[in-house]
């Protein structure tokens, strides 16, 4: 019986998430949860990360940790070697991945010094565009010539696995000015790169422009950057391997996908969100709610809700759509067994039908005429 415990244990796929809140500005699209860093919010967030991190009993093996924010960069390299360490001592080391994302002005050697000798092996840089032009027009506080420093750096400093972001159909970018962002990424061959369609969250200054018709959203463009990203990207080497994301051999996102195959995930800090123990949890967005909640021990959450089977089994088959290489129907009825008599089947040969995915025996996998309309396919399901 000891023997089979241990095993269990030790399959637990577990992935931790930490929300660093504080960012110098807000950039136009960003709808994430942050505060502006004064030094005594800072210090009280690294305190009581710490003893949310001690309250939380792990049920095995951390595999994955990813740092996102915010900016976490933003940190002082000797508040990256305090949060690293209160993650050491209550979580141990991650097996598998540890991702922690900077900004290209908060790259500095003696940060990435101390994240190397924490354990990080993946910095995910947060680039949106090499065109100045560009990034004024989604009002990110940085140069061009800013990211290509910091990628120096963190080479130099010794990571071997580092993820790019881009984003694209930002306003009056051409397609010309696009191409020239992917060149940019063929003189540096970063290890993964994650490129994303501009989005307009509510209560973004994007979303107020876009509300006011000060920019137009065109969809039929939109697709035009999609395709021409992936056969760029593949021409590169770099594999897609899910819509948004692409990686060189070896070098996929393990936390992400461990996130999209419904694993269980816990978040610290605020707003940061659980998969956990069966249920669903979004801690409050609200950096002294937050605290006084970790502090007397009754955390504070803005969403709580059981997970039930249906659930997990419908976003299992939703983010398997996302990944390239699908979903096998029968490994998920045979995590699922109430999903047999759903309709998802007949759903998915309908898609068959329209050309939006194809099956090889009881694998199916979005076409890239599917792949352009994922979240409407994820939509249509969702209503099953």
């Amino acid at each position: 019986m000891e023997d089979l415990q241990a095993k269990a244990k030790k399959e637990i796929s577990l992935g931790v998430y930490v929300h660093v809140p504080f960012c110098a500005s807000t950039c136009d699209f960003c709808a994430f949860y942050q505060e502006t860093p004064l030094r005594r919010d800072l210090l009280n967030f690294l305190e009581t990360i710490g003893q949310e991190m001690n309250q939380f009993v792990s049920p095995g093996n951390v595999n994955t940790v990813f740092w996102g924010g915010g900016t976490p960069g933003l940190l002082p390299a000797g508040d990256l070697e305090k949060l690293g360490r209160y993650q050491l001592e209550a979580l141990g080391v991650p097996a598998e991945e540890w991702t922690v994302e900077m900004a290209p002005s908060t790259v500095k050697p003696d940060k990435l010094k101390v994240l190397r000798e924490l354990g990080v092996n993946r910095i995910s840089l947060g680039v949106q565009s090499f065109q100045d032009e560009m990034l004024d027009a989604i009002g990110r506080r940085q140069s061009s010539s800013q990211a290509l420093d910091a990628y120096d750096r963190i080479r130099e400093a010794g990571f071997d696995n580092v993820n790019i972001d881009l984003m694209f159909a930002l306003p009056n970018q051409t397609m010309d000015l696009w191409i020239r962002d992917l060149e940019k990424l063929r003189e540096l061959s970063p290890d993964h790169v994650s490129t994303y369609c501009l989005t307009f969250e509510e209560d973004t200054a994007l979303y107020v422009k876009l509300s006011k018709g000060q920019i137009i959203q065109d969809v039929e463009r939109e697709a035009d950057f999609y395709e021409r990203t992936w056969e760029r990207l593949d021409a590169m080497g770099l594999q897609q391997y899910e819509v948004s994301n692409f990686t060189r051999p070896g070098k996929a996102c393990q936390h992400n996908l461990n996130t999209w195959k419904m694993h269980e995930w816990i978040g610290f800090g605020p707003s940061a969100s659980s998969q956990f123990a069966g249920r669903r949890f979004t801690n409050d967005a609200n950096l002294k709610t937050w605290m006084s909640g970790v502090e007397s021990g009754n955390p504070v959450f803005m969403d709580e809700s059981e997970l039930t089977p249906d659930e997990l089994a419908l976003d299992s088959i939703i983010f398997g759509l996302r990944m390239n290489e699908g979903i096998d129907l029968d490994a998920v009825y045979e995590r699922f067994p109430g999903l047999k008599d759903s309709g998802v089947e007949a759903f998915l040969n309908s898609l068959v039908k329209e050309g939006l995915t194809e099956a090889s025996g009881r694998i199916f996998r979005l076409t890239v005429s599917g792949r352009l309309v994922v979240d409407r396919i994820g939509a249509e399901l969702m209503d099953l």
